[in-house]
């Protein structure tokens, strides 16, 4: 794991019990909280910020493979070492937990309670992974809406997104070009889908409209 940034004044605190479970650790934006191909050392919970997920390719290309906000665990794995990388998007606090020995493991038997559920995080994170490239298969407009409706989950008409991620980690999580981005957008505000109040502030306007382009 890479140095952490030092924490704000303002930063929250986490609560006593995850204190004396874990220890917190800040991370500037843009900072790598491990690197791919390092050893499987910790399991982490985000407390505030966005991390993203994100293997590079020989010729310079990038693929986001996921977000994870508030709430969620990340660094799960099956393996000995880190599949993919892990970054700040903005600044983000982390509790990092140790990695039980053995329970990323599914081969070895496991009967306590918390390996099992170990082992069914590291199920829906390889789940997340076949999803991430279903995607690939859907036309740009509707990887947008499909994208904007996972960003809000339990969306309805008037809610608000904040997106954290820049026009290019949308792009290299949707295999989309920055541009590309940008029209879809346009044209989701232009269909009467969405509105946008800033480059990052997103208003949902018609939720069944939406589901209808990303189906």
């Amino acid at each position: 794991m890479r140095a952490a940034a030092r924490p704000r004044p303002d930063s929250p605190r986490p609560e006593p019990a995850l204190r004396t479970i874990g220890t917190v650790h800040y991370f500037a934006p843009q900072q790598t909280i491990f690197a791919e191909g390092e050893p499987t050392a910790h399991v982490m919970l985000v407390l505030h910020g966005m991390v993203r997920s994100c293997n590079l390719f020989p010729d310079g290309r990038r693929h986001i493979g996921a977000f994870w906000g508030a709430s969620d665990l990340f660094g799960l794995e099956r393996h000995a070492v880190y599949l993919s990388s892990a970054e700040a998007v903005c600044e983000t606090a982390v509790v990092l937990y140790p990695a039980p020995e053995g329970c990323c493991d599914m081969t070895l038997p496991n009967d306590g309670l918390p390996c099992q559920m170990l082992a069914a995080l590291t199920r829906d994170l390889d789940h997340a992974r076949g999803h991430a490239r279903l995607l690939g298969r859907l036309r740009a407009i509707e990887k947008m809406a499909a994208f904007i409706l996972e960003c809000q989950p339990r969306a309805e008409p008037g809610a608000v997104i904040d997106l954290a991620m820049t026009r290019q980690d949308i792009g290299d999580y949707l295999g989309l070009t920055v541009e590309t981005v940008s029209r879809c957008l346009a044209r989701l505000k232009r269909d009467g889908l969405i509105d946008m109040r800033s480059s990052r502030r997103v208003d949902i306007l018609d939720v069944a409209g939406q589901r209808r382009v990303s189906a």
